[in-house]
């Protein structure tokens, strides 16, 4: 769990590679869906683009359903829940066995965001601050013009956190309650995953059907 743009595809990705875990981005669903241009999919497109969170009645079946489809696997869920509602739908069908929050300032979240470029037909992104094209405005390989995503400009940036606030703060309380949290704070993702990596490594990360 995070905000957005706090890194949690970037850990996500260190986590399955150094646990062997299966890996569910509720982004690249969401992605998917909306690349596919299905019913669902442009629902999606109209709550992102105006930097509101999809409905949870769509996330949570969409999420289940790929879930079931891994049957016994162990696997980490980056993106879901992110309300309380969404939640208590996980927890009806499985036990969570550990939940890792980065804790990330906002103003950190906001300066990366918006320093974020993208090359739309590659999915190629870069970052003015530290990942920037070599030429300012184009794709290092191609030359095309970058642009900059919807969900990235500072307005819906700012929205997209204040959403956040207000509708996944509580999943943090949740969880906190059933004692399965753990918050790692910092500015840095590097500077983050070494205490990460050390924590997971004390636990058994092992989710089952209850």
């Amino acid at each position: 769990m995070g905000p957005p743009g706090s890194g949690k595809g970037t850990v996500s990705a260190r986590i399955t590679k150094t646990f062997g875990l299966k890996h569910l981005s509720s982004g690249d669903i969401l992605r998917a869906n909306i690349n596919a241009k299905t019913e669902l999919g442009l629902l999606m497109k109209s709550c992102i683009d105006q930097g509101q969170l999809v409905p949870d009645d769509v996330m949570s079946r969409l999420i289940l359903s790929d879930l079931r489809a891994l049957d016994q696997s162990s696997w980490l869920l980056d993106g879901f829940p992110r309300t309380v509602s969404q939640a208590d739908a996980l927890d009806k069908a499985y036990s969570v066995d550990t939940v890792i929050n980065l804790n990330v300032p906002f103003q950190t979240i906001k300066q990366r965001l918006t320093s974020r470029w993208t090359h739309l037909p590659s999915g190629r992104v870069y970052n003015v601050d530290f990942n920037p094209p070599k030429v300012p405005g184009l794709d290092d390989v191609t030359g095309e013009p970058l642009v900059q995503r919807d969900d990235d400009t500072p307005e819906t940036v700012t929205r997209r956190l204040k959403a956040y606030e207000t509708q996944t703060e509580p999943v943090l309380e949740y969880y906190r309650s059933k004692g399965v949290l753990q918050s790692f704070s910092g500015t840095e993702t590097n500077k983050i995953w070494p205490h990460i990596e050390a924590f997971l490594h004390t636990h058994t990360v092992c989710v089952g059907k209850q």
